[in-house]
């Protein structure tokens, strides 16, 4: 089969498209042809050799999706749609950057959807931790949000989902470029404030936010809660992990902390979410969209200041 390996450490020109062999089957291990694979940030910082568990040579991919190939799992079937996010996907085993993944029972979810590949390809990872940090966030009509990182997939994906089902709110994304600016308001924001090297260009406060950037930037975060708000860090796009220098007692602003974590992921909630996006008629076409041989260009592409919104990588088969 054909897969995009990494051996080393290194920029995209580590990812090297080539023939490996084709795994098969084995009790609690099932065989997917994948469709369609989301490229992520964190992809690129396990491919830049800053993910230390990660042991190279490694097909990355921490997410797919696609048809059930090969089973021993009576739960499935062959041809089965499914959806596979996190669970140590493409760092402790081979991921979703191939035409076939060799992937846990346990993390495989089969879900009834008539959504193309290539869109459904962008639910996974952005879509659903969108949700759950909406969830996390529980919102009211009428509220004043801002989406920190708006630019990312889950920031655009994330404005889709509170358009659909609270309206009435009022969204605003920042950005480090504003020159983005028009394409956050051409994506359905409302209006966008600039981020300037991890402060925000505004005295405004809002009901709730979900910080994309993540650690780095929040402090700055919180200053812009309104009292009794909710702030969701669902992301690291700042590249810190952990708070360093902040006094949750005074810092906090009279706000609300929250978080999401995507690896924990629930069967129903996916079905959940795919039912939604099809019921209500949400967007989730991909911004950009790349055959599986051009994953250089498309983690370029992703880590430029050009980027925009999901990109996804699509396998080509002879078929």
């Amino acid at each position: 089969m054909k897969a995009v390996v990494v051996s080393e450490a290194g920029g995209p020109e580590v990812l090297r498209y080539c023939d490996v062999p084709t795994p098969v089957a084995r009790p609690g291990w099932s065989l997917i042809k994948v469709r369609g694979a989301g490229v992520n940030h964190s992809e690129i910082f396990t491919r830049e050799g800053k993910s230390p568990s990660v042991a190279f040579p490694r097909i990355l991919g921490i997410e797919c999706v696609g048809q059930v190939e090969q089973t021993l799992n009576p739960d499935l079937h062959v041809g089965q749609t499914v959806v596979s996010i996190m669970g140590e996907m493409g760092r402790d085993f081979d991921g979703g950057y191939a035409q076939y993944a060799l992937l846990p029972d346990e993390r495989i979810h089969p879900v009834a959807t008539s959504l193309p590949w290539e869109s459904l390809a962008a639910v996974p990872e952005t879509f659903y931790t969108a949700f759950g940090s909406l969830e996390r966030l529980r919102l009211g009509d009428g509220q004043d949000v801002l989406v920190r990182g708006a630019t990312s997939g889950v920031g655009i994906a994330f404005s889709k989902l509170v358009r659909a089902l609270y309206p009435s709110c009022s969204i605003t994304g920042s950005t480090r470029s504003a020159d983005k600016g028009e394409r956050l308001l051409n994506a359905g924001f409302d209006r966008y404030v600039v981020d300037d090297r991890n402060a925000l260009r505004t005295k405004a406060s809002f009901d709730a936010i979900l910080d994309l950037i993540g650690p780095a930037a929040a402090k700055d975060t919180f200053a812009h809660i309104a009292p009794g708000g909710t702030v969701c860090i669902t992301g690291l796009l700042g590249g810190q992990w952990t708070l360093e220098g902040f006094d949750p007692i005074m810092d906090t602003n009279g706000g609300y902390l929250a978080g999401f974590y995507s690896g924990d992921v629930e069967g129903e909630s996916l079905q959940r979410l795919v039912a939604m996006i099809e019921d209500r008629r949400i967007d989730v076409r991909p911004e950009r969209a790349f055959p599986l041989s051009q994953m250089r260009q498309a983690h370029a592409y992703l880590a430029s200041r050009d980027s925009f919104g999901k990109v996804v990588a699509i396998p080509e088969f002879d078929e």
